[in-house]
């Protein structure tokens, strides 16, 4: 599949880290290093801007790294980038952790997946069909 891509950063342009990767890796495009406190938040530039075809959107999604030694991960996870936006992604960092985060200019800050979705035709009824779920949810099937 092929997308235009404007690269505006000092870093290559996103890429698969390995042969069958689902998500390419987004480098911050940040001048000097930018500090992210315990329980705080950044929104990290990353010189990008992308034209998806019509029907498909962009995921940000927490690279597991940051996230599992780190404690840094995206805060509205999965982002979305519309196939209608042209601005600069922007990564919205938070820190869950106990210690102050650094991040340096060209650090790998989360992946992209660009999918392919549907859109939705609404049609109202008065009842919904019948399933053995029902309207079970929230941990209804036990912890087994």
């Amino acid at each position: 599949m092929e997308v235009k891509i404007i690269n505006k950063s000092k870093h290559q342009l996103p890429q698969y880290a390995t042969p069958l990767s689902a998500g390419m890796d987004l480098r911050a495009n940040i001048d000097e290093p930018i500090t992210i406190g315990s329980l705080e938040r950044a929104m990290v530039p990353t010189g990008i801007y992308i034209a998806l075809p019509e029907g498909y959107e962009a995921q940000i999604r927490p690279r597991s790294g940051l996230a599992a030694k780190k404690g840094v991960t995206v805060l509205n996870t999965p982002g979305t980038i519309d196939a209608d936006y042209r601005g600069e992604i922007k990564v919205i960092l938070v820190n869950l952790s106990s210690e102050p985060f650094v991040i340096e200019d060209g650090e790998r800050i989360c992946q992209m997946v660009v999918a392919k979705h549907e859109r939705v035709d609404w049609t109202e009824v008065d009842t919904l069909d019948e399933t053995e779920r029902g309207a079970g949810g929230f941990g209804h099937t036990g912890v087994k």
